[in-house]
């Protein structure tokens, strides 16, 4: 019967995949009865409510064989999910998706993603980001154990597998993610490596010859091997070893071949194309399936899934269903938390807890002011944790009253991700995945390095928080190479990620009001080093503006707009004190703050237009970055004062006046425009005043 219902899973891939003319049936091929194994003997998730919080994790972290895990999911018949969370009658992948895969609006893409499909524990596809994820949804299992298991009331104790395969294991990420799993002794996580020996250029040979288990067993894992893929025994004997093992991750090495138990066995172009119709054929009946039946389904195939799989997940919820409801008597206010937390919902009244911030001209360096905010919300809603890549101190991003995350204590809420910054942003999107609110920072400059995680949780659309710091050239005199220039650009440039800049401390409380209220969007917070006035919001607008994006924070004295001067972060008091120069000369300027461009974007144009009218034409927009993006603000009659090389190592006094971030600077590049302006428009005496 194994055999029966593996050559199964194995007969759908091939025809999914040759129906789409496109697809990886190799590794479907080769790993299938792994897969088989752990999904009917060991995984404990029930198809009938594939969101219930203790289930088992299986990540596909090898996505291109997505044909794989769809057939798992339509075989064991796994229920469709809304995006409220409900879980719905209808199957989450149908024999029709199987037969439409890689096509338009099929719940079987080309590879897993997240939030489309039901099932899928994360989207993967860019290899090593499936493991380093699966450390990341490991570590909460483990916080959340030690947050809500009671005597008596064992909450929380899944397991996370993720199945990888030799281009996971070269990727540098996972390197890191390994190396952090090892520290923390996850005895909860388990890495299963498809050890084909095949990419796409050929035999592993050319690039790879690494010892992979002697590498873990470095890193501080277990090691288990499998010689034979197509051994169920010998699988089921390997994962009864991570089961066994309470000290330390597992890798369990695989060593399987492409296309195995296939008359086309390591066939190269078996990994990357379609077999054409005749192979497949004679593969079907090398396998004793009817080699002209496409999409083939023996009787009795959803009856045995169901007594495997679905009889042992059904009973495991149940349990546990129970337990929470004796648990939630004994300690309610756990209970409502976990709830919430399953609904990415916050704790009522959780927005008194955000701090105000006086007046001052010295002020401090929103980095600062963004820790303190951050410890107040943290007290708020205790399931909001992470840390840094090592800078801790230089983010301000510890939470003061609360632990470290180690393994000899798993109730703390500081993480320590080490100089992994890569792994540290996936670390942080697999907590999400587990409905924790995980942030994780860095400084700017190093975003480049967490750049696929940061895409991922854009996709995914989960909220996590990117903190970044040492925003600019403001950084001074460590130089070019810390000295951010097109990370705005680029940050700004991937779809679904909001990046705030807040110009104060006011403004840093309205950015974290809003971020903590994202259910289904990632942020990036880029915040300075070096101190920002607090601006009087008596004489100015206040900061709930930054819930726009963008506001009209001073305008023009008597209320005839000359010029418009846009600004970000720390610029945006210097935009404050040229408004003040040129008022002197009777030009009237409005200062915009623009803290974040994606959500001025999305208002509507009566407002848009409000803020910028059309008929003021001469616009100055000033930030320390690219100055590309700018263009769509300013406009064509506009001016940008902005960063057209990587910066230089002196003084910041030195390099705001190198580069043109002085009032002097810009009240030149202002009174041009508006002397440019009144000549256009033919008013004779085209001086300023």
């Amino acid at each position: 019967m194994d055999a029966l219902f593996i050559n199964t899973i194995r007969g759908l891939c091939l025809d999914a995949i040759q129906r789409a003319e496109s697809g990886h049936p190799g590794t479907p091929m080769d790993i299938a009865p792994v897969a088989y194994t752990l999904w009917q003997r060991f995984l404990r998730f029930d198809p009938s409510d594939p969101i219930w919080p203790n289930r088992d994790r299986f990540v596909l972290s090898e996505g291109h064989a997505s044909a794989l895990l769809w057939s798992l999911l339509h075989l064991t018949g796994v229920r469709a999910v809304n995006s409220d969370y409900e879980v719905l009658g209808r199957p989450a992948v149908t024999l029709e998706d199987l037969r439409t895969f890689r096509r338009l609006d099929s719940h079987a893409p080309g590879h897993p993603e997240y939030r489309w499909t039901s099932g899928v524990e994360a989207t993967t596809g860019p290899l090593g980001q499936g493991v380093a994820m699966s450390v990341g949804m490991a570590m909460a299992g483990q916080w959340l154990a030690a947050r809500y298991n009671r005597n008596g009331f064992s909450l929380f104790d899944f397991d996370v597998y993720a199945l990888a395969g030799d281009g996971c294991m070269m990727e540098g990420i996972s390197g890191e993610a390994a190396s952090l799993a090892g520290h923390q002794r996850l005895s909860n996580l388990c890495w299963i490596y498809d050890s084909n020996r095949v990419t796409i250029e050929g035999h592993t040979g050319i690039t790879f010859t690494e010892d992979v288990a002697a590498r873990f067993i470095a890193y501080g894992w277990n090691v288990a091997t499998i010689s034979d893929a197509n051994d169920v025994d010998q699988v089921a004997r390997a994962l009864h070893s991570f089961k066994a093992e309470h000290e330390r991750p597992t890798l369990i090495v695989v060593h399987s071949h492409i296309g195995y138990g296939s008359p086309l066995e390591g066939s190269p172009r078996v990994h990357g194309e379609p077999l054409g119709a005749d192979a497949v054929r004679a593969t079907k009946r090398f396998l004793g399936m009817p080699p002209d039946a496409e999409f083939f389904i023996p009787d009795g195939a959803y009856d045995w899934f169901a007594e495997g799989v679905g009889r042992r997940g059904a009973q495991a919820r149940a349990v546990w269903e129970g337990r929470l409801k004796e648990y939630a008597n004994l300690y309610p206010a756990l209970a409502e938390e976990i709830e919430r937390m399953q609904r990415r919902e916050l704790p009522d009244g959780w927005q008194d807890a955000l701090p105000s911030f006086p007046p001052d001209p010295k002020g401090l360096a929103t980095r600062a002011s963004s820790g303190q905010v951050l410890n107040a919300v943290a007290e708020a809603v205790p399931w909001l944790l992470g840390g840094s890549a090592d800078l801790t101190p230089s983010t301000k991003t510890r939470l003061t009253f609360a632990g470290d995350f180690q393994s000899d204590d798993r109730s703390g809420r500081n993480f320590h991700f080490g100089v992994r910054e890569h792994a540290a942003a996936a670390v942080a999107n697999g907590m999400a995945l587990t409905k924790l609110r995980p942030y994780w920072s860095g400084f700017l400059i190093f975003s480049d390095y967490a750049r696929g995680a940061i895409r991922l949780s854009a996709l995914m659309e989960l909220p996590v928080v990117h903190i970044f710091t040492h925003d600019s050239i403001g950084v001074g005199q460590d130089g070019p190479t810390h000295q951010p220039v097109e990370q705005l650009a680029s940050l700004r440039a991937m779809p679904g990620l909001l990046v705030f800049r807040p110009a104060d401390a006011g403004e840093v409380v309205e950015t974290w009001r809003i971020v903590v209220g994202l259910r289904r969007e990632p942020a990036a917070l880029v915040l300075s080093r070096q101190p920002l006035p607090t601006f009087d919001r008596s004489r100015l607008s206040g900061a709930e503006g930054v819930a726009k994006g963008a506001y009209v924070l001073a305008d023009a004295p008597d209320g005839r707009i000359d010029v418009i001067l846009l600004a970000t972060g720390s610029e945006v008091a210097l935009a404050v004190a040229v408004r003040e120069e040129l008022a002197t000369e009777g030009i009237g300027a409005r200062v915009v703050s623009m803290p974040c461009w994606e959500l001025f974007d999305r208002q509507p144009p009566e407002y848009r237009d409000q803020v910028l009218p059309p008929e003021v034409t001469a616009r100055v927009g000033i930030e320390q970055a690219s100055t590309l993006g700018w263009d769509r603000y300013v406009g064509p009659g506009g001016a940008i004062v902005g960063m057209h090389t990587f910066g230089a190592s002196a003084p910041l006094k030195q390099l705001l006046s190198r580069f043109g971030f002085t009032p002097e600077k810009v009240s030149q590049t202002a009174r041009e425009l508006v002397r440019r302006r009144k000549e256009a428009r033919g008013e004779g005496d085209a001086s300023p005043a």
